[in-house]
């Protein structure tokens, strides 16, 4: 049994915390992360960059006198047109994961992580995420959903926008109308019945989660290891009995 977790699935509104988290982890040393936190040396697959290429791509075409595929342009960065594009950067992940980790094979993932990270939302929007995961990504998967409100996510998503980088993870800002639009809702919490931890059946395969609060915000690092390290131990007792 590895001590630390192999895909870690990191899920939550736009500026809930997932890519601070990330971030958090990225500064910590390999051992103390791999000892408290449960994550090897990593590597992130963040569908983030997938959608960034594609508004890029877009702005090419329109440079070609082509029309536009999957996006209109936004007062800040871009809207998406086409909703076909969630669909679209799940099999991104899966092909991704398959091709740059999973075919090194189990010895890969003795002391490696992967933290994969997206935002959705809508009615049945993780729901239809999940259940379009792989089932080889999934098997190897824990989930760590970042909880706050939407109202949160509206602050911290205008607050961290820094338009000399707007294709940054840390600094990028999704557009007013569709924070209103796509993520107002989130079926989160409709997924999982109300209990903060525990097992989702996706694909008939038992993929443990956990929900970790993150309100009120704090850049104070030992506010940011009691979280953190509450909730990944919890998730890590579920990934072990899941073996």
């Amino acid at each position: 049994m590895s001590d630390t977790f192999d895909h870690l699935v990191v899920l939550g509104r736009p500026a809930c915390g997932k890519s601070e988290f990330i971030d958090f982890m990225t500064h910590t040393p390999a051992d103390v992360r791999a000892a408290r936190y449960h994550i090897g040396p990593f590597e992130v697959v963040d569908d983030f960059v997938f959608l960034w290429t594609k508004f890029e791509e877009d702005d090419i075409w329109e440079r070609l006198g082509q029309r536009r595929q999957f996006s209109v342009l936004a007062d800040v960065g871009y809207m998406i047109a086409d909703d076909i594009i969630w669909a679209f950067l799940i099999e991104k992940i899966n092909l991704e994961v398959a091709k740059r980790f999973l075919s090194r094979g189990p010895a890969y993932y003795r002391d490696h992580t992967v933290l994969i990270e997206f935002s959705r939302g809508g009615e049945a929007a993780y729901r239809a995420a999940l259940a379009r995961l792989s089932r080889p990504v999934l098997a190897r998967a824990a989930i760590l959903y970042i909880d706050v409100s939407f109202e949160e996510s509206l602050r911290r998503n205008q607050a961290r926008y820094d338009e000399r980088q707007p294709d940054s993870i840390l600094a990028h800002s999704v557009p007013l109308e569709t924070m209103r639009k796509v993520y107002r809702t989130d079926d989160w919490h409709d997924l999982i019945g109300g209990q903060l931890a525990g097992y989702l059946t996706v694909r008939d395969l038992a993929v443990p989660y956990v929900t970790m609060p993150n309100e009120p915000e704090s850049t104070d690092p030992l506010v940011l290891d009691a979280r953190y390290g509450e909730a990944l131990r919890a998730l890590k007792r579920l990934y072990d009995r899941s073996d």
